[in-house]
């Protein structure tokens, strides 16, 4: 831990407590002022060049943790120890730990041992971050300096963000973010969000089933097919029903099955109120999104919601399927049981974000040896909203990547400490923790800069097998170059349309309503959300989601 006397509690809010025996020096001119209680941090702590960030001095749960090397650059902790923050605060909202909270939480505790701020950090489950900084803005209290929340949030709160300064743009190492993430940063051309994360849904999956004799000759029997990594979401859900079924009987497990630990087809984020409509998102994408239809994919070119479309109709039939062959309690699985769930090896595949392959590729995880990655299974047909009909994918598969809403944060515009708010989420992604935040699964933080992209890091320095390595990287670039991506729906009433689908689609996966019929629900609640905020409003956001959509910017 850095050299501090700091005092700490936790109660729903994390407050962190600057001590006053810690008076951090102000940089000036280049040089490190001190104070009469000491010298500067960086000297009295040894900050500054070779300074090794080592997160287990913050406790066992970082035991074993990848180690950094403090990098030069503003983001730095000895840039940051040079900041004197005594006396101010920085009021932080975020996600509940582990996924982005317990990172908000590490860099705050650091950040206030580095400058000498008070900092406390609201940590709140993922509907309530979305309805508290609403509350915030429309009752103009200014409860907090620094929200974390989701990118498909900008079209509801842009004018309540601050403008992100050209310096942290142009001079940290956001500026190695890739074109992608910077276009999802911004809105009419301004960059709002401070990227720490990227998020794009994509396939896991356990290369022992592919290696394994007695699971190609079953699978070949079966089907007359040979097994194969899945193109198409039909073959998804058909390897994931056989092989869980398969191993239900006792007559087979994987090769490299954890002991005690049993094995599913899927595991998936079916939880109504714990991102399970970013989970849905991916399953209809390659049926809706077609590659020659360009003005919109949640909405045609009259604003009618295409949400009960058959595109998106047949994905939630393939969504409702796996229901079969996902662990028990699906119903209560979010992204963090997902991520536990794949990492311990209870699954074949998995898909939505890159932190439960993060998970399987843990020094302590059975099964990182056994997996890869690979892009979203595509579909053999897509709808044609235009034409009424379904469209023969060319090649075969129609592929359509979700660039899922990614963790993000905002300094608002009302705080009284926008530079302080800056800082903090500057040194949140210096170079030094972002490396180490990739290889933890649970942080939620995931790669977004260039630097990020490469094989070495992932095998030299996180430790990962080199089959595990290249099929990420491979599987992240292809994203970054597809041109039939599906992005969120960031306009005003995100919240409202995103809670009218995932219940909708809960309707669904109960056995309540048909998916058609669910769907349908959606579709009149939409247009009514529409009705109450503004059809033109909402038609004018939307334009900048078809920009990304149809790849003009």
């Amino acid at each position: 831990m850095l050299h501090s006397t700091k005092g700490r509690r936790i109660s729903g809010v994390v407050a962190i407590a600057a001590a006053s025996s810690l008076l951090l020096g102000a940089c000036a001119a280049g040089e490190t002022e001190t104070t009469g209680a000491g010298p500067a941090p960086a000297e009295q702590d040894g900050i500054g060049a070779g300074f090794l960030v080592d997160y287990s001095n913050y406790g066992d749960a970082y035991a074993g943790t990848l180690t950094a090397i403090d990098a030069t650059g503003m983001c730095s902790y000895e840039e940051m120890s040079k900041k004197d923050y005594s006396g101010q605060t920085l009021r932080i909202l975020s996600h509940v730990p582990p996924v982005l909270g317990e990172p908000a939480d590490l860099h705050a505790r650091q950040f206030e041992e580095l400058t000498g701020a008070t900092v406390t950090v609201e940590q709140v489950p993922f509907p309530d971050i979305f309805s508290k900084a609403q509350l915030s803005f429309q009752t103009g209290v200014s409860a907090y300096d620094v929200i974390f929340g989701g990118s498909q949030w900008l079209g509801d709160f842009q004018e309540h963000y601050a403008v992100v300064p050209d310096v942290y743009l142009n001079d940290s190492e956001l500026a190695d973010s890739t074109d992608l993430i910077k276009q999802i940063a911004q809105w009419n051309g301004e960059t709002k969000l401070y990227s720490i994360d990227a998020d794009r849904h994509y396939l896991k999956y356990r290369t022992d089933v592919y290696e394994d004799a007695a699971a190609q000759a079953a699978y070949s029997d079966a089907f007359n097919a040979v097994l194969a990594v899945p193109t198409t979401w039909e073959e998804y859900n058909r390897q994931a029903k056989f092989f869980g079924e398969v191993y239900a009987t006792g007559g087979w497990a994987p090769t490299n099955q954890p002991a005690g630990v049993d094995f599913y087809g899927s595991v998936e984020v079916m939880a109504r109120d714990n991102l399970m409509f970013s989970a849905f998102i991916s399953r209809v994408a390659p049926y809706a999104k077609n590659p020659d239809v360009k003005g919109g994919f949640w909405f045609d070119e009259n604003m009618v919601p295409q949400v009960n479309n058959p595109g998106f109709v047949k994905g939630l039939e393939d969504f409702v399927e796996a229901v079969s062959f996902v662990p028990p309690g699906y119903s209560s699985f979010g992204l963090a049981e997902e991520i536990a769930s794949f990492g311990k090896g209870e699954a074949m595949f998995s898909y939505t974000w890159d932190d439960a392959f993060v998970e399987a590729n843990q020094p302590n995880s059975p099964i990182r040896s056994t997996v890869a990655a690979a892009p979203l299974p595509g579909a053999a047909e897509v709808w044609n909203r235009v034409t009424g009909e379904w469209d023969a994918a060319e090649g075969g598969v129609n592929y359509a990547p979700y660039i899922s809403w990614g963790w993000t944060a905002a300094v608002t515009e009302a705080s009284p400490v926008k530079q302080m708010g800056f800082d903090y989420l500057c040194f949140f992604g210096n170079e030094a923790n972002h490396k180490i935040d990739l290889t933890i699964g649970r942080f939620g933080v995931n790669p977004g800069r260039t630097a990020d992209l490469t094989t070495e890091f992932w095998t030299d320095e996180a430790g990962w097998e080199q089959q595990s390595a290249d099929s990420y990287i491979s599987t992240l670039e292809n994203y970054e170059s597809n041109t039939n991506r599906v992005f969120d729906l960031r306009v005003p009433g995100n919240g409202e349309f995103y809670t009218s689908m995932a219940n909708g689609v809960a309707e669904a996966l109960a056995g309540q309503k048909s998916p058609q019929e669910a769907l349908d629900s959606v579709a009149a609640e939409w247009l009514t959300i529409m009705e109450r905020i503004g059809q033109d409003q909402i038609k004018e956001a939307y334009q900048a989601v078809i920009r990304l959509e149809d790849n003009l910017d």
